[in-house]
């Protein structure tokens, strides 16, 4: 089985920047992906990037390029999401994801298993 537990999000302006952070537990070995989603009032659940483990792979959905970073410690089994130049479009519930196979859509929701239960980010214009 496998957990995830997201924190780091908050109330800030636009322009800040957050550190969210997403720490595994259970089945952490082998071949894995996690991701990051998010989902505003209203709105479809939407992909920000995913990494697959062991590996420099990370894909990031467009809206996130140039502006979030993901980033994994191996030795915590912990993934982050630095956002930076945060806008108030960025407001949403931000989830991280884990699938434990093989996968070739990385963006799709329904690929990944296993969820974390969300933090809240709101920016503020």
């Amino acid at each position: 089985q496998v957990q995830l537990v997201e924190s780091g999000g908050g109330l800030v302006q636009a322009g800040d920047s957050l550190r969210l952070s997403c720490a595994a537990s259970g089945r952490t070995f082998g071949d894995h992906y996690m991701a990051w989603f998010r989902q505003a009032p209203g709105k479809e659940r939407e992909f920000v990037g995913a990494k697959r483990w062991y590996t420099s792979s990370i894909y990031y959905a467009d809206s996130a390029k140039g502006r979030f970073t993901i980033s994994v410690d191996n030795a915590k089994n912990t993934m982050y999401l630095q956002m930076n130049n945060l806008k108030p479009e960025d407001t949403a519930v931000y989830y991280c994801a884990k699938t434990t196979r093989w996968i070739s859509s990385w963006s799709t929701p329904g690929e990944y298993p296993y969820w974390g239960q969300g933090t809240q980010v709101t920016v503020s214009s």
